[in-house]
Parts: structure tokens; C-alpha cells; sequence
């Protein structure tokens, strides 16, 4: 059955004392850069840190480039899917074809975080309750894409997935929430696999009210996007021998995610709040994924592209994380990189945090944008602020 859950499944779940290993075995990406992580890991080599001016026109749009959800899903039953749905189930469909043979179907499952699903859908829906004659003569079909929850539903329908249904709103830590969803069901042993992630599109409705309010940078522009990851448990013996996933399929994981944190502080109350939760947050994942600061090479950051709220996420992590030039025990001061996806892609709102994995995965695998980290480039942070003051912060290692 499938669930729809509003908020961060804090409730839900009790988060475990120590950080669970979850390894990911697949993984899709559909963005304003193309498909695929390197089509995203070129448009990360190719930013400039001052691009956006305002010069640009009042809102640019990037939708999802060369998207044919025809070629991965088929076009039968094609026209009764929304934007959301054909994102969502074609990242979907290609990340379980890449995570190949796994557990049965009712142990394989559906996590997708969403700001609030098809928004296209649902300004349609509700337009034709006014516009319609009496009594609201709406198209019934039209009303199962108008849920939040359609997305993970119809992908399960399609693959036969039996197993954890669910769908987190949060605004932009969304996926963020959603994959902190799903690793607590696999611990919890609740599956055996999940398909985890956010997606976001961009509707002449959405577009409107983006504009209208006037919470983006100057010069970001707005843009959809979907990222997908096949997750299962990672073996306790991994760090000395291959685990199962590499020892079946002959290849490693793309990455390995350790603990994910969330919290909320309320920034009507102290703006600089939210700063001060989001990194105790980080802190705190940090500390239960058995790492310290000076661990990290990579911080991906995901509130760039919104009004003032880049500000907080940079304070709260000049807090956690040592400034160029600052004094360190170290022979080399380990100030960690910032992947700036915004910059990139857009402003991608509920699927950002989905895409920020996603890029750091793409950064692994491009030689050409490794860091010279005196620990390394083994150690990546993502972190992610909503407009409401919720805070979310992920610690994510190479396999």
C-alpha cells in the first residue's frame, strides 16, 4: 500500500544511536544537464562561481534536456501520466535496470521525496471546479495524478513492488527526508532493497508562483529534475572484502551512506537559528558516522539559488567546518570543497537534495574534478535548508 507522509519521518522511525551503512547499487538522474550522472558531472566542471546576474529575463525555466519517457517506460497508458509521474518512473525503471538481479518484490520498495507532486496536475484539477458547469463536472481520470503519492504508486504497480510505498513532503530537503525514510526501513529490516529519492517538475503554474513571490537569487533559474537511487544494506565486512552486491555483480557500489540527520528551528523566532540547527546537524552526523570535520573533502549545498538562505547555510557551516587559511592541527588545512549545484542545474527545489547525491556521485567518477584534500576525496556532506526552517544534512563516502 502505498503512504503519504507530510514532513520528516521522524515520527515514523526512531533513528538508530549508530550510523547504519547503506550502500547504493543504482542509481538515475534526469536533469536540465541531460541523463545520467555524466551529464551532470560536465555541467559541475563547467560553472562559473558569479554566473546569474540580472540581466537575465525575470524567471528562465530549464526543464529536464532530451527527456523521452516513451524510450524507458513505453507510450501505452503514456498520456494518462503526469510530468511528475514520467520523471519519477522512468529514474525509476532505470535505476533498478542498473542495480540488476536483487530481493523479491515484496521485499523491494518505493521512497520518493516531492514538494508537493505534479503541480501542473493539481492547479488543472482545482481550475476545472471553477471553471466546469455545476455540479464540478471534473475529468475523474484526471484524480489519481493529482496525489502526492501517484508517483511511487504507479512505479510499483508497473515493476510489481509490493514491498515499503511511501512519499515525503518537505519542501527542499524532501529527498533528503525520503532517504533518510528509506534507510531507516532497511535497518529496521522492513526491505531488502528501496528505490529512494526526490523529484521536481516545472509547470506554467509553478514557474508563476516562483516569479510572483520572489524567493530565488537573482539570475537562478528555475529547473525540474528527478534522482533515483537503488539502496540496500551495506555488509559489516565490506571495508575488508567485497560485499554481496560487489561479489554478485562484479562491481562496487557507487557510494556508501552513513547517517542522516534532520531538525527545525524557526526563523521567525531567530533566523540564525536555523544556521546554529543545521550545524548541530552536521555535527552530529558527523560524530555517529564515526568522522570529524577535518574528514570531509566535499560539501554539497543546496540553498544557493534562494533569497538570503545561502547565507545561512554558509554560516552554519563556516561553524562546523574550518575557513581557507584558518589554523589547523593538520599539516594542511582541510577545508572541504563546495559543490554548488544550484549554480549547475537551478533551483530544484523538492528533487535538489535527490541531486545533490547525485552530483557528488558524479564528482567520484570525473578524475578531472577530484580534489587534493589532504584526507582524501573519500568523505562528502550534503546539506539542505526548506524556507520553513527545517535543516537536513546527509554524510555520504565512497564504496
Amino acid at each position: 500500500m502505498s503512504t503519504a507522509v507530510v514532513g520528516p519521518p521522524e515520527e515514523q522511525a526512531v533513528e538508530p544511536s549508530q550510523a547504519v551503512p547503506v550502500d547504493i547499487v543504482g542509481c538515475s538522474v534526469l536533469s536540465p544537464a541531460g541523463t545520467g550522472l555524466a551529464a551532470l558531472a560536465s555541467a559541475l566542471a563547467n560553472i562559473r562561481p558569479d554566473e546569474g546576474t540580472e540581466d537575465l529575463p525575470p524567471l528562465a525555466v530549464r526543464p529536464v534536456a532530451g527527456f523521452d519517457a516513451a524510450a524507458v517506460l513505453g507510450s501505452k497508458g503514456l498520456s494518462r501520466l503526469t510530468r511528475t509521474d514520467r520523471l519519477a518512473m522512468s529514474a525509476c525503471t532505470t535505476a533498478l535496470a542498473e542495480a540488476g538481479a536483487g530481493p523479491a518484490p515484496e521485499r523491494t520498495g518505493v521512497v520518493l521525496g516531492t514538494a508537493l507532486g505534479s503541480s501542473g496536475a493539481q492547479s488543472e484539477f482545482l481550475r476545472d471546479t471553477f471553471v466546469q458547469d455545476l455540479p464540478y463536472l471534473v475529468n475523474p481520470s484526471a484524480f489519481p495524478g493529482t496525489l502526492m503519492n501517484s508517483a511511487a504508486g504507479k512505479t510499483a504497480i508497473k515493476h510489481g513492488l509490493t514491498g515499503v510505498n511511501a512519499t515525503v513532503s518537505g519542501g527542499p530537503p524532501a529527498a533528503l527526508h525520503a532517504l533518510r525514510y528509506a534507510r531507516t526501513a532497511l535497518a529496521d529490516g522492513r526491505a531488502d532493497r528501496l528505490l529512494a529519492g526526490g523529484v521536481e517538475e516545472v509547470s506554467p503554474q509553478s514557474a508563476h508562483a516562483w516569479r510572483l513571490g520572489g524567493a530565488l537569487r537573482p539570475g537562478t533559474p528555475l529547473a525540474e529534475g528527478c534522482a533515483v537511487f537503488a539502496l540496500q544494506l551495506a555488509d559489516p565486512a565490506a571495508e575488508s572484502a567485497p560485499d554481496p552486491y560487489a561479489r554478485s555483480t562484479g562491481r562496487r557500489p557507487l557510494g556508501r551512506l552513513l547517517a542522516c540527520e534532520t531538525g527545525y528551528a524557526d526563523p521567525f523566532q531567530d533566523v540564525l537559528g536555523v544556521a546554529r540547527r543545521l550545524a548541530s546537524c552536521v555535527r552530529t552526523a558527523l560524530a555517529r558516522s564515526g568522522l570529524a570535520p577535518e574528514d570531509v573533502a566535499v560539501v554539497a549545498t543546496g540553498a544557493g539559488g534562494r533569497r538570503g538562505w545561502a547565507a545561512v547555510e554558509e554560516r552554519a557551516l563556516r561553524s562546523v567546518f574550518p575557513a581557507p587559511g584558518a589554523p589547523s592541527a593538520s599539516a594542511a588545512p582541510a577545508t572541504p570543497r563546495r559543490l554548488r549545484v544550484d549554480l549547475a542545474l537551478g533551483e530544484t527545489y523538492g528533487a535538489s537534495a535527490a541531486l545533490q547525491l547525485a552530483a557528488v556521485l558524479a564528482h567520484w567518477q570525473d578524475p578531472a574534478t577530484h580534489t587534493t584534500h589532504p584526507h582524501g576525496d573519500r568523505v562528502a556532506v550534503l546539506t539542505s535548508v526548506g524556507m520553513d526552517g527545517c535543516v537536513g544534512c546527509l554524510v555520504a563516502v565512497r564504496a
